[in-house]
């Protein structure tokens, strides 16, 4: 090469190399998504449930994603405690939740934290949604710090072992899954982010062993639970479609190792299960909407409206999810209350439908107080004898 030739391209690779360092930072940092959730804030969520068995927590992790499910499916369960083995199974068949809000129906403990801790369930469902590998990741360091502490070993309910760096924590008895109860704020040792504790999800009673389980809940091969595992190498949860939960057999269906990358399919979040719950973050948005109208009209016809007559528009069409519903919580951390708020609002729509009915059976009755006299003018054969309305559209023919 010519010596003017490699002069030249030495200053243009000295001019590229000074134009990049003069450009701001931001700009080659576009192209990787913000993250949604600081990582002391995942620790502060999952603290409370990252020591609980993989096939339990994987199922928590899914339901979250569905808060208003969860209400709903622990609200049916407290009425219809009585249900047990293939009655109970039966009657989850015929509900539509998504089959994790289904898996816990078994778990009432837990599915009662989910649905009275209600901004912490969505928290944890957003999180799992924009950042489903980092959330297993922070299991994981989770679980290492509490072994480290020397609070998370092998029982009688459980079994703890290692697959090279992943730590898996599952039922010692496959027919038997225990759920642990254990205080936050001390088996993982010193808390790194003071700022940040671990949320309260559960009252820890005091003077109880720092590590202990509630009673064991026996799950069968219908268990809608069975066919899920964590993939914590891939960062996501693993769904063999392959297991019939239906048929039953001895000994749960063969579970496919938790750390490992297992064949199977990844879980997808379903749009229709989420009922209108507005999504956190943009990115998220533009993933999962937008939501599903016949969704949005049967939630609409629960709440006492009326669906849209034909040739009627529908002013609701087009909206953006968070425009259609009411149960999205602020960053303030208002998301009980919102959600509370949905639910006191189907209430509210419901004694609005009565005292409108009443109002408007009162207003009938005037109308025919007042055209009492034109209609017993009128002989009692014909169509006048319909009410107010059709004694005035007589009057107005006889005119």
């Amino acid at each position: 090469m010519p010596m003017k030739t490699r002069g030249s391209w030495k200053y243009a690779v000295i001019g590229l190399a000074v134009i990049c360092l003069a450009l701001p930072a931001t700009l080659f940092a576009q192209g990787a998504p913000a993250k949604v959730f600081k990582q002391e804030e995942l620790e502060q969520l999952l603290a409370p449930i990252a020591l609980y068995p993989d096939d339990l927590l994987t199922q928590i992790l899914m339901a979250s994603t569905y808060p208003l499910e969860v209400v709903q499916a622990e609200r049916w369960a407290k009425q219809n405690k009585s249900l047990k083995g293939d009655a109970l199974k039966a009657a989850l068949e015929k509900q539509t939740w998504d089959d994790s809000v289904k898996a816990l129906v078994p778990f009432p403990d837990v599915l009662t934290m989910m649905s009275e801790k209600l901004e912490w369930t969505q928290k944890l469902g957003d999180a799992f949604l924009a950042q489903q590998k980092d959330v297993m990741d922070t299991v994981q360091k989770l679980r290492r710090k509490a072994a480290e502490a020397g609070n998370l070993k092998s029982s009688k309910e459980q079994e703890v072992k290692k697959e090279g760096d992943i730590i898996i924590v599952q039922a010692a008895d496959p027919q038997v899954v225990y759920v642990p109860a254990y205080n936050p704020t001390v088996v993982y040792g010193v808390w790194a982010y003071p700022a940040y504790p671990p949320y309260p999800v559960y009252a820890y009673p005091p003077g109880a062993a720092l590590f202990t389980f509630t009673m064991g809940v026996a799950v069968g091969a219908a268990w809608h639970g069975h066919g899920c595992h964590a993939d914590y190498h891939g960062g996501s949860v693993n769904i063999n479609r392959n297991t019939n939960i239906n048929i039953d057999r001895s000994g749960r269906p063969e579970q496919r190792p938790s750390g490992g990358g297992g064949k199977g399919e990844q879980w997808k979040h379903n749009p229709e299960h989420r009922q209108g719950v507005s999504y956190r973050d943009q990115g998220t948005r533009d993933k999962y909407s937008p939501t599903n109208r016949a969704a949005v009209d049967s939630r609409q016809g629960n709440r006492g409206y009326d669906k849209p007559s034909a040739g009627t528009s529908d002013r609701s069409a087009g909206r953006q999810p968070s425009q259609v519903q009411d149960r999205t919580p602020d960053r303030s951390g208002s998301g009980t209350k919102s959600q509370n708020n949905a639910f006191s609002g189907a209430d509210r729509s419901a004694g609005q439908v009565q005292k409108d009915s009443a109002r408007g059976s009162q207003s009938m009755s005037s109308a025919k107080s007042r055209g009492g006299g034109g209609a017993s003018a009128r002989p009692s054969g014909g169509g006048a004898s319909r009410g107010g309305g059709a004694s005035r559209g007589g009057g107005g023919r006889g005119r």
